[in-house]
This record gives structure tokens, C-alpha cells and sequence, in this order.
């Protein structure tokens, strides 16, 4: 893999940077690079334009230029955050993507969506910028906390219910050792997600048909992540309850044609999973968090929802009063 120049930043966080930045500057010092390491704080509260700000001074204290590179080291926040600093730094350098947690190395890493969050709603600010490279060591995976390994399986089950099939069979057959952490297992199971993507990216890379299908449980879980309150539900766990929720529109709205709510509640269950909100929600503080959604057309919000696994419909709107009706159901379980 070729580099622009033999001089760049790691972009990491305080838990990330305090595990892997040494080694990973080491590495790159032992071939002749010279990278410096900029530690923002750990959490989706930080994804924001003032830590951009905060990381283009940095840059600029260490004199970087327009032939210099970035690595992400870290999740999902670094990776949105990094290659968003990246396409608009200098107008743009080139960044490489070493995603540490799980979620960012079947979701966030892949196919060049970058971002950060607003006031208003999740995501709201981003290009579509990809990097040159990306490299996915799953021993990293070890040293991941249990809920935080297991928000990334939240990624992995909504690739396997796009796709249906062979790698649906796969993660229902072998959840065990999947949660285990088995490293063939789990090699092929991340295998087969990041494929997943990287075919719906290459062909559809700036979201204007089929890539749509990848924000299935994403319309529900980012209102939901905005309306509690970042950090109170991790990023898999909103999409987890997003794809019930989305479950539950499809039933209500004649969509679904087989036990897709309820096989989909079991999947999510047995790998450890939310399937229901134990949180307040507030009705309205969700459908105003909604209607900001960045996916809305026209003044309305469309959802991704499922005929059957392997069957996505894309673009279906859903009025204000069976969204608010998502909340009772996912508060109170009833169908």
C-alpha cells in the first residue's frame, strides 16, 4: 500500500490511544514514518464540529500539508470523525482506517461515509470520502468490553438479515462460539459482512439507490440515540431496537409476509441484545429528533423495512402516528 509522504497524524481516543497508539507509531517508525498521535476524548458526545476544530489546529501545530496522511485508530467515532477532518482538511488528505471495535470493522470503516453530529440529530454534517486503505486485525477484538463487542454484533445480524440465506444460517448456527469470540469463526463472520457492504458500496457508493438498504434500523436508532441522549444507548444497541422497531412498521403496515418481528426479536435476544426500551422516552422529543432525520424527502421521513429476510424495501413512508406507536410498542412489547 502506497503513501503520500512519510509523514502523518493518528487520530485515536483516550481508551484506544492508550492501548494501540504507541505500538502502531512504532510500527510505522520502524519503516520510516514519522507520525504524531492526537487523542480526542472517548465517546459519541465528542463527535462533533468543535472536536473537528479541536484536530485542524492540531494539525496545523504539527505543520502537516497536503502530501501528509491520517490513520484512524479506534470505533466507530474515530473513523466518522477522522475521515471527515481528512476531506476537508487542506481540501482534503488522504486517511487510512485501522478500526479497532467491531462495529467499525464491519460498518463504519467501510464504503467512505464521513460525519459528525449537530444539536439537531446524528450525522447531519458528513461527505462521502473514502480512504485508501483499511486494515482489520481481529485481535484487537479482545481487549473490547462485552457490551461493547456485543453493539457491534448489532451490525453484523443487520447485514445477515439484508442478505438472508447463507449468512443468516451462519450467525443463527454458530452464535456461541460468534460470542465466544472464536477467531475462525469470527473471521468469517466478519468476512462476510464487510462483503456485504463493500458489493452494495461499489455499486451504489453516494447513496442514490440500493446502498439505502444499509440504514436498516438506523432511522429509529439514530431518533432514539438523539432523543435519549448521546452515550446512553451505544450506536448498536439504538440500531438493535431500530430494526424492532422497523420490524413492528412493516407487521403493522402489511409489509412483512412471515414472523420476520419475531424471529428477528429471537436473533437479537440470544446474542445479548436490546429488543425493548427499559429508558423513558419522550414521544415527542423522538418525532422531532425523526423529522431531522438527513434520509427525509419532502418533508417526510422514509424508512427501510423488510418483506421478508433478504428482502428490503427502500423508501416506504410511514405516517407521524405509527411512528409514535413504534415507541409504545418498543416500551411496552405489545403487537
Amino acid at each position: 500500500m502506497s503513501f503520500p509522504s512519510r509523514r502523518g497524524a493518528i487520530v485515536t481516543n483516550t481508551t484506544v490511544g492508550s492501548l494501540y497508539a504507541e505500538r502502531v507509531a512504532q510500527a510505522f517508525a520502524n519503516k520510516g514514518f514519522t507520525l504524531s498521535v492526537i487523542v480526542i476524548p472517548d465517546g459519541e458526545e465528542y463527535k462533533t464540529l468543535s472536536t473537528v476544530e479541536y484536530i485542524y489546529h492540531e494539525l496545523l501545530r504539527l505543520n502537516l500539508d497536503r502530501k501528509s496522511f491520517l490513520l484512524a485508530l479506534g470505533g466507530g467515532v474515530i473513523t466518522d470523525i477522522t475521515g471527515f477532518v481528512a476531506s476537508t482538511f487542506l481540501r482534503g488528505i488522504d486517511y487510512y482506517q485501522i478500526p479497532t471495535s467491531l462495529l467499525a470493522q464491519v460498518d463504519s470503516s467501510i464504503g467512505g461515509k464521513t460525519g459528525v453530529n449537530l444539536e439537531e440529530g446524528k450525522n447531519l454534517v458528513g461527505t462521502f470520502y473514502q480512504p485508501k486503505g483499511v486494515w482489520i486485525d481481529l485481535s484487537f477484538l479482545s481487549t473490547l468490553p462485552e457490551r461493547e463487542y456485543r453493539e457491534g454484533l448489532s451490525e453484523v445480524l443487520k447485514a445477515a438479515f439484508l442478505e438472508g440465506g447463507d449468512f443468516l444460517a451462519l450467525v443463527e448456527r454458530e452464535k456461541e462460539v460468534i460470542m465466544a469470540r472464536d477467531s475462525l469463526i469470527l473471521e468469517e463472520t466478519v468476512v462476510r459482512a464487510v462483503d456485504f457492504k463493500r458489493k452494495i458500496v461499489e455499486e451504489d457508493e453516494r447513496e442514490h439507490g440500493r446502498r439505502s438498504i444499509l440504514n436498516y434500523g438506523h432511522t429509529i436508532g439514530h431518533a432514539l440515540e438523539k432523543a435519549l441522549g448521546y452515550g446512553v444507548l451505544r450506536h448498536g444497541e439504538a440500531v438493535a431496537l431500530g430494526m424492532i422497531g422497523e420490524a413492528f412498521l412493516a407487521r403493522t403496515m402489511g409489509i412483512e409476509t412471515k414472523r420476520v418481528l419475531e424471529t428477528q426479536k429471537a436473533i437479537l435476544d440470544s446474542f445479548g441484545l436490546p429488543t425493548s426500551l427499559s429508558l423513558f422516552c419522550d414521544h415527542s422529543t423522538f418525532c422531532s429528533a425523526l423529522l431531522k432525520d438527513k434520509k427525509k424527502e419532502a418533508g417526510k421521513v422514509r424508512f427501510v423495512l423488510l418483506k421478508d429476510f433478504g428482502q428490503p424495501c427502500v423508501g416506504i413512508e410511514v405516517e407521524e402516528e405509527k411512528i409514535t406507536e413504534v415507541i409504545s410498542f418498543l416500551q411496552g412489547g405489545k403487537q
